[in-house]
């Protein structure tokens, strides 16, 4: 009988747990140890629990190694883990810079070790079958990609951790913008419709950012990239609405539109002439059972490190590039709910949509 993988979490509260409980849900899977300055949580007594992930990392001979940790850690521990031995899961966003991401490829290389990227949305099979879609001719030419997000996060949200809300700080990049952190992953699902992987894959981006929040980074923004193959990419993305929508990719062509609602795994296909559109759903498969079938098959992984590059090439642009505007106070309205505060932007929602559509940014569109 094959033995469980030996798997080490670091960052176990808010979101890690959801790694925790991912281990302990799989017989092949053994939970060796987690790692948080907060401690442990609730884990089996066997687990051993460690206050740094350096020092789980440096202790035990893990297979995997589960990075929920914050930005600016990702890449020397992610590092620290393949020089170990062990593969690793890395949560997005993966790395600050596209230096940091040749440095990491290098090394997982060197250390014939994966990296898996926690895009999730890349799991979905949907993703490949919305390209597929596209390349079918059903909508015709292709037009441009867009994304949405809407979504409704708190003054409180941006409080939640030293680094939160922003860009840069003592130094080192941050990125946790409404572009590289909530929603990411309409950037990075937008990047695999549209087939961009690398970094050198983008050629120009345009980055309208905007906040109503007293942050150091963005909360509502337009971006309009430019592949090297001619494609273009618009994403209209605010954690300034009223409520949360589900977020989607928008494949515009000469004959119709598709809508990818990543969340969900579900694709519409709109074409030019038909009274409805046409709904499909799909299946997802979790990146950690992806990284373990790769463990001990050799199979392709979903969300492989060099996937991501296209992504972290426009997260450099925005946290090294203009920094946000602020929005026109008139637009902003703030009002408390329980113990927290919002902010909304009185529009934003149509604004968003209209980037994707439009594949203009705010300013362009005189918007906001």
């Amino acid at each position: 009988m094959t033995p469980p993988l030996r798997v080490g979490v670091a960052g176990v509260h808010g979101h890690g747990r959801s790694h925790v409980d991912a281990v302990l849900a799989r017989p092949d899977l053994e939970l060796v140890a987690v790692a948080d300055p907060r401690g442990g949580g609730d884990v089996p007594s066997s687990t051993r629990v460690f206050a740094d992930a350096t020092s789980m990392i440096d202790a035990l001979d893990l297979d995997i190694v589960v990075l929920s940790t914050p930005i600016p850690t990702h890449t020397e521990l992610a590092r620290l883990a393949l020089a170990r031995g062990a593969h690793v899961l890395l949560e997005k966003p993966p790395v600050p810079s596209v230096a940091d991401h040749h440095a990491l490829l290098s090394a997982a290389d060197a250390a014939s070790r994966a990296v898996q990227v926690g895009f999730q949305s890349l799991g979905s099979a949907g993703v490949p079958a919305t390209a597929d879609a596209l390349a079918s001719g059903v909508i015709g030419d292709l037009v441009h990609v867009g994304a949405v997000g809407q979504w409704s996060r708190s003054e409180q949200y941006w409080r939640r951790a030293p680094w939160a809300g922003h860009r840069q700080l003592d130094g080192r990049l941050i990125a946790d913008g409404v572009v590289t952190n909530p929603l990411a992953h309409a950037v990075a699902t937008a990047f695999a419709v549209a087939g961009a992987a690398a970094p050198e894959d983008v050629v120009a981006i345009d980055a309208d950012l905007r906040r109503a929040n007293e942050i150091d980074t963005d909360d509502t923004s337009s971006l309009v990239i430019e592949l090297r193959d001619g494609t273009r990419i618009a994403a209209g993305l605010a954690a300034t609405a009223v409520r949360r929508h589900e977020p989607y990719v928008l494949v515009r062509g000469t004959h119709g539109f598709l809508v990818y609602l990543y969340t969900l795994d579900t694709l519409h296909v709109h074409r030019d002439g038909a009274a409805l559109p046409r709904a499909y759903a799909f299946d997802r498969t979790s990146l950690l059972d992806d990284l373990a079938a790769h463990i001990r098959d050799g199979s392709d992984l979903l969300a492989p490190l060099g996937r991501t590059g296209a992504f972290t090439r426009v997260l450099e642009e925005v946290v090294t590039g203009t920094p946000a505007t602020p929005i026109d106070p008139r637009l902003v309205r703030v009002e408390a709910s329980g113990d927290e505060t919002f902010r909304t932007v009185l529009g934003v929602e149509d604004a968003v949509e209209r980037v994707a559509w439009e594949g203009r940014t705010f300013r362009d569109l005189g918007l906001l």
